[in-house]
């Protein structure tokens, strides 16, 4: 039994620090998900959701410290507690969303390795094991280093933590998961390849044959089968390939130019997904840079979802020279956390990502 504790302690402590480290690496990705259990549709608590990015910032920081008291000992009793009603909540929840199917992804390693909620449902389950291992046999766990150090050594997670989460807030992500990233060329990640694998469907053909009911199933043509047809239903057995981004896409005044944008030579993109919310302090810098950009030959933009009385407001205050144009919100955001954030793109592909706060840094 000792050795079954050592290894579940292990295992949970480093799931937690790891899980929790993703997350902290990418607050905002995070406060994203949560708004969406907040949501209507999802658990109904949207009066939360104005302190999503807090209550996110709180979950990963005590979600990665609680793994580093498991592993050194601290305050067992606590710690167990508070792991055993972490996951009873997180099990829940990504039950929830998977039989209710809600949210396709449950964020619990954020973008570095998407889960499906089933997928996530087991993790959690598989994760209740060894913690209850752990809950039951709890005078098994020795302490790590000498105690008086496990004060010091937690008080120093926390602050480190706090800081990190500080600094990517007010720069970015300092690992980029996402189809986004530095190096990457947005078209060629639209794009489906001619030899990519197809998604592989089941039909199931009911038919009404003298007052009984018959079912056929076909991989998709139309059964030879006699009797009047009711319906079909279609089940994905496989699915195909899926493009790393799909929904990527620039409208002006309703007509798509997203190849228009990305095509040209050098592109300055000025993106803040809702300007009525927008850091005002941001523009300042932009302004100056959006300049710099035009006499240097870049095609500079903005890319927004805001409505055009919003945007007009933003280009009259701050004398902007460049039009914005319509991108979905959720698509922005996945673009960089940050609102407004800039980006320097050649013939596509993003050569440079910054935080407006580092406005300074881009070189054009």
């Amino acid at each position: 039994m000792k050795l079954l504790v050592g290894i579940s302690r292990v295992l949970v402590g480093v799931l937690f620090i790891f899980s929790g480290f993703i997350k902290l690496n990418d607050p905002l990705g995070f406060s994203y998900k949560l708004q969406e259990y907040f949501s209507p549709e999802v658990l109904g608590l949207d009066v939360l959701v104005p302190f999503s990015l807090v209550i996110a910032i709180v979950l990963v920081v005590f979600e990665l410290v609680v793994g580093i008291m498991l592993l050194i000992g601290y305050l067992p009793k606590f710690t167990l507690w508070s792991l055993l009603l972490m996951i009873v909540f997180f099990t829940f929840l990504t039950f929830y969303s998977a039989y209710f199917n809600k949210v396709t992804d449950c964020g619990c390693f954020g973008d570095a390795i998407p889960l499906t909620p089933w997928q996530s449902f087991i993790k959690d389950v598989i994760l209740l094991i060894f913690i209850l291992i752990l809950f039951f046999n709890r005078k098994l766990i020795t302490p790590v280093f000498n105690p008086i150090s496990h004060r010091w050594i937690i008080f120093l997670s926390f602050m480190l933590c706090f800081w990190f989460c500080y600094h990517v807030l007010m720069h970015l992500p300092v690992f980029d998961f996402r189809a986004y990233k530095i190096g990457n060329n947005i078209e060629e990640l639209m794009q489906v390849p001619e030899d990519a694998q197809k998604a592989v469907y089941e039909y199931e053909w009911t038919f009404n044959q003298n007052g009984e009911e018959v079912k056929v199933t076909t991989d998709g043509t139309y059964p030879n089968q006699e009797g009047e047809f009711v319906g079909v239903e279609t089940t994905m057995i496989e699915e195909g390939y899926v493009p790393p981004i799909q929904d990527f896409e620039i409208e002006d005044n309703g007509e798509v130019i997203t190849s228009q944008i990305l095509d040209a030579e050098k592109l300055f993109m000025v993106v803040a997904y809702d300007l009525s919310h927008t850091e005002q302090e941001g523009f300042k810098a932009i302004q100056k840079l959006a300049a710099e950009a035009e006499e240097k030959g870049y095609k500079v933009v903005g890319l927004t979802a805001s409505n055009d009385a919003d945007q007009q407001k933003i280009i009259n205050k701050f004398k902007l020279d460049f039009e914005f144009y319509q991108v979905d919100k959720k698509v922005l955001q996945t673009i960089v956390r940050s609102n407004p954030g800039l980006l320097v793109l050649e013939k596509g592909t993003i050569t440079q990502k910054k935080h407006w706060f580092d406005a300074g840094d881009i070189k054009l």
